[in-house]
């Protein structure tokens, strides 16, 4: 990855300072939801090395509805985003969606994580825990849902606006989706996963922007986060694509420095010299052919939405 040299200056301007509201009481799940094995133990569970591969109709039909209900979960959470909404009410409208649809929201005990969905706003690049604090005018937000339904993981972020941004807002949060767009344009069977990395850095460099590294796409699918570890910035990795396998690409890119330090509740992660970050993604599987978005929702009519 190639180096570059940040100004040591905060990026803050006149923007308030993202800081930690009240978090409340975690909310119950029905006796009756299917849980992830760490659910009931609160301990976040170890990276598993093994690559998820869906080598059945069954499989791959389940992977498909886990990622079309965290779309769905993900759409209904983004039209909740306005100015004088509290996160904590977006995480109480993805809880009961995901319990209504007999599924398990999975960061709910996943570690220590207390709640249903991470929100992270402005220089937060990712995991922020939903609180008391009311989105803002002019706000960006990540919103990141995954949810557990019949014994498998769908996984999807994507950026907010919350009223009108600024035109430094707009512009990174576009460039991430592009990011991420030639992140997936890249995978087929055979490719190698630093084409990947390859693709989004130069999405990133030709904009100026600064790319995280701290935090990598995933294998997903019966396992939360699993082997291959998709790096979004140029690497060495040559292992290979092939048919069946499930993983994510979340890439996170940022206005300043993609240095980031973590608050002391072990998981919010934001930019050290409060620039603004952008995060988006998607859970795919390899086809045949291609590549299949599982995340991105088909409605009835045919069409998709992004």
């Amino acid at each position: 990855m190639r180096r570059r040299r940040w100004a040591k200056k905060s990026l803050l301007g006149d923007r308030p300072k993202v800081e930690a509201g009240k978090v409340s009481p975690i909310r119950e799940v029905p006796g009756h939801i299917a849980r992830p094995p760490y659910a009931a133990s609160g301990r976040q569970p170890d990276w598993d090395p093994r690559p998820q591969i869906q080598r059945s109709d069954r499989d791959v039909a389940a992977a498909r509805a886990a990622g079309q209900l965290a779309g769905r979960v993900l759409r209904l959470a983004g039209q909740l985003v306005r100015p004088g909404v509290k996160t904590d009410a977006i995480d109480q409208a993805v809880h009961e969606a995901t319990i209504a649809a007999g599924a398990y929201p999975s960061p709910l005990g996943y570690g220590s994580f207390p709640k249903s969905v991470c929100t992270s706003i402005n220089e937060v690049v990712c995991h922020g825990i939903p609180d008391s604090r009311e989105l803002r005018e002019g706000d960006i937000v990540n919103v990141d849902v995954t949810v557990f339904l019949n014994g498998f993981h769908g996984d999807t972020s994507a950026m907010f606006f919350v009223g009108e941004p600024s035109p430094e807002a707009r512009r990174l949060v576009e460039t991430t989706q592009q990011a991420l767009a030639a992140g997936i344009a890249v995978c087929r069977p055979g490719a190698e996963f630093r084409e990947i990395g390859a693709a989004i850095q130069e999405i990133a460099d030709a904009a100026g922007y600064g790319l995280v590294a701290d935090f990598c796409g995933h294998g997903v699918g019966r396992v939360f986060h699993s082997y291959p570890t998709v790096l979004h910035h140029r690497n060495s990795d040559r292992g290979r694509m092939v048919p069946g396998m499930t993983f994510t690409i979340e890439p996170m890119l940022t206005q300043g420095t993609p240095k980031v330090q973590i608050w002391r509740d072990g998981w919010t992660a934001v930019t050290r010299d409060g620039g603004l970050s952008a995060q988006c993604e998607h859970s795919l599987l390899i086809t045949e052919n291609g590549v299949e978005i599982l995340t991105l929702v088909v409605d009835r009519e045919g069409g998709d939405d992004a």
